[in-house]
């Protein structure tokens, strides 16, 4: 409570009591409403019941300055004043609801409001009775008026002045200027309800008795203002109406005649408080929807974690920018380089407080008018209202930023760096879809070439159209899964000389049909992307489930395979449920394990060579045999021999197709040959275009040749049908 509070509050009561008396236009009338009665408890509302002090001083000074002999009048009426503001704010503080923009704070709010006047008005009569008013001799009729004029004046002033003195600050959950008329709408409802009282003024001249039912034209303007325009004004245009109607009334302005008989001034109390009560509840209603719908569209588009907008609303965002008209603007993809270390090394719990670390940092590294989402795990997207260099400067200047910034996390100092892949996003040029493709794709291509950099989106880019053709391959291998598009085909590998006949070796080729042409595409077109984006896990297990699934639905076929080999990508090397995948697997199926070659390369094999001997010796157990797939195309082959302990040798075609015409290449498949049968190993060489090729191997010791030349490969149905 500040003295300019209480002063205003005074003035304005003293104010509102003028206007009360001014109304009263015979001496034996009385004023139809007491609107000071509602600026009472809106102030009380706001500041506390402590405000029952100035209501007390401002009550004082109107019997002062506006009755000649107050004495116990005075008393009077400020018990009825201050006993019913005090009933009416314990009666809400008990049921404890302090929204009173809703349906249910506005009817408790009129609920305390009707006891405010009940129990003022009780008091008030009382009163007067007992110091010998003749205002108190008819006791229900007069409580019943008093009660319904502070009602009336509630109605108008509280509504106004409780918005006007709360100021409350635009939040996510209010709802948004753009929920209402613009300026010009709300102008012409001005204009319009001035008209409508101005209508109702002079049409009174002509002394006609139905002058009264024009009131309804101000009232449909404050219902429409409760649908269109914010609460305050349709609060003010409430109040406005009520206090003119109910002054030219009482005055009898305009061919009013003011109720002379009790039972015409309650009548008419009522008939105007309904009036000015509906656009109030209508009012609430609809600021309650309003108010739930933008909960309901913040929640929506805002990431819970960062209070950043999230993917949803970026989507929004780019296609109206898309849609409209305007300069350009560049999209920023923008990911954390090796964010899983973060994750794996401190815990998620710090890679999440690190998150929203940098999230807070991006937001205070924009210029004005940028914009930052978060669309994904460790993924925003980045909105600059430029184009060309000035777009990668500010690009750079967001990854200087993340770069240099740390923070602490239970003991531990963290940090991280980005990439931001950058496309142009030019309004009216372009969709959705491609635009996100783009940036995301640049992303990656800065992440390949080491992280901590931007990369442009540029269509004439070879890395990036690499990229973009490996996007799409991924898409097609998941689609692929999913509706098990997939075939296997069967290569022949052939023993040379005697062993011949001891059952089918064959290895596993994979063909992938495409939807629509029916055509079989080969793996050199999808394997790639299947590395690239870590689906090689994937593949295998359906691969396994492929081949297994078949055996044992074709148990003859089944006992007439001596190896059946299966390539095993790098990833599921890595994988650490894998072995777990192929016990559970071979444990329900009728194909022996030891049936089954796995090979793998020699490169994935070296990524992590200890982890790569335990899945070699794990899945021995389990009795499968492991094949090393292009063996002498690396450095350090013959290196490793001892270390990884497989079964086979497969000789890198690149020797086999050159030995006719390179002695080196001779001498590398004799090497390795003899090395193998020192350490008791098979070896097959790849490639074997002709028979003369066959021949060859034969004589430099090789135990089985794979290639053209000895059979093309077969649908599996058609290899064990021939």
């Amino acid at each position: 409570m500040t003295w300019g509070k209480v002063t205003t509050f005074v003035v304005l009561y003293l104010a509102l009591c003028y206007l009360a008396l001014a109304s009263i236009g015979a001496p034996d009338q009385v004023s139809l409403l007491w609107p000071a009665s509602g600026l009472a408890l809106a102030f009380a509302l706001r500041y506390g019941l402590i405000w029952c002090l100035p209501l007390a001083v401002a009550l004082f000074l109107f019997h002062s300055l506006f009755e000649r002999e107050p004495g116990l009048l005075t008393v009077v009426s400020i018990g009825a004043n201050v006993g019913g503001l005090v009933a009416a704010l314990l009666y809400l503080r008990w049921r404890g609801e302090e929204r009173m923009l809703s349906i249910r704070g506005g009817f408790l709010l009129l609920q305390a409001a009707m006891l405010m006047s009940l129990v003022s008005g009780l008091v008030g009569i009382g009163g007067l009775g007992l110091i010998g008013d003749p205002a108190g001799n008819l006791f229900w009729p007069s409580v019943l008026q008093w009660a319904l004029g502070d009602l009336l004046g509630i109605v108008c002033i509280t509504p106004a002045t409780l918005l006007a003195l709360s100021r409350t600050r635009e939040s996510v959950e209010a709802a948004a200027e753009l929920d209402y008329a613009g300026a010009r709408g709300k102008l012409l409802w001005l204009v319009l309800l001035t008209l409508s009282l101005l209508l109702i003024f002079m049409s009174g001249f002509g002394r006609s008795s139905y002058v009264l039912g024009l009131s309804v034209v101000p009232v449909a303007l404050v219902v429409w203002s409760a649908i269109r325009l914010p609460p305050i004004w349709t609060a003010f245009g409430n109040a406005v109406t009520g206090l003119a109607i109910a002054n030219m009334i009482g005055l009898g302005l305009s061919g009013f005649e003011p109720p002379t008989e009790m039972t015409d001034r309650l009548y008419l109390l009522v008939f105007l408080v309904l009036l000015a009560l509906f656009p109030m509840i209508l009012m609430a209603s609809t600021h309650e929807i309003r108010k739930s719908s933008r909960q309901l569209f913040h929640r929506a588009t805002t990431d819970i974690d960062t209070g950043l907008p999230n993917r949803t609303a970026f989507e929004v965002t780019a296609r109206g920018l898309l849609d409209s008209t305007g300069a350009p603007w560049t999209l920023g993809y923008l990911d954390f380089d090796h964010f899983t270390l973060v994750n794996d090394t401190a815990s998620h719990a710090a890679g999440d407080a690190l998150i929203k670390a940098v999230a807070s940092l991006l937001g205070t590294s924009l210029y004005p008018g940028d914009r930052v989402f978060r669309i994904g795990g460790d993924e925003f997207a980045l909105l600059f209202q430029c184009q060309g260099r000035e777009a990668e400067l500010r690009a750079e200047r967001v990854l200087r930023a993340v770069e240099s910034f740390r923070t602490g996390w239970d003991g531990h100092i963290l940090s991280t760096t980005a990439s931001i892949g950058l496309a142009t996003l030019k309004p009216g040029q372009g969709d959705y879809a491609q635009l996100l493709s783009q940036a995301d794709a640049a992303c990656f291509t800065a992440k390949e070439l080491g992280g901590n950099r931007l990369c442009i989106a540029d269509q004439n880019s070879a890395a990036l159209q690499d990229r973009t053709d490996a996007m799409q391959w991924a898409v097609r291998i998941r689609q692929a899964l999913n509706q098990n598009l997939f075939e296997l085909h069967c290569q022949d590998i052939r023993t040379l000389g005697d062993g011949a006949g001891q059952g089918r070796h064959f290895e596993i080729l994979l063909r992938l049909r495409e939807p629509g042409s029916g055509r079989l595409l080969p793996p050199g077109l999808f394997i790639p992307a299947a590395e690239r984006f870590q689906l090689g896990p994937k593949i295998d297990r359906h691969v396994i489930d492929l081949v297994l699934g078949w055996m044992e639905a074709h148990p003859a076929e089944a006992r007439t395979v001596s190896a059946c080999a299966i390539n095993l990508s790098a990833g599921s090397m890595q994988d650490e449920s894998f072995a777990p995948f192929l016990r559970e697997r071979l444990s329900r199926s009728s194909f022996p394990a030891y049936k089954i070659i796995f090979e793998i390369t020699e490169t994935s094999a070296m990524h992590d060579l200890a982890h790569a001997q335990a899945l070699i010796a794990e899945l021995r157990r389990l009795g499968c045999r492991f094949a090393l797939d292009d063996f002498g195309s690396g450095f350090c082959s013959f290196k490793y021999l001892q270390t990884l302990d497989v079964d086979i040798f497969k000789i890198d075609g690149g020797f086999v197709r050159d030995m006719q015409t390179s002695e080196l290449s001779q001498s590398v498949i004799r090497a390795i040959t003899e090395i193998a049968h020192v350490l008791k190993k098979t070896t097959v060489a790849e490639h074997c275009e002709t028979e003369e090729l066959g021949t060859q191997l034969r004589a430099l010791g090789v135990d089985k040749v794979q290639g053209f030349g000895i059979h093309r490969p077969q649908p599996i149905d058609d290899y064990f049908a021939a």
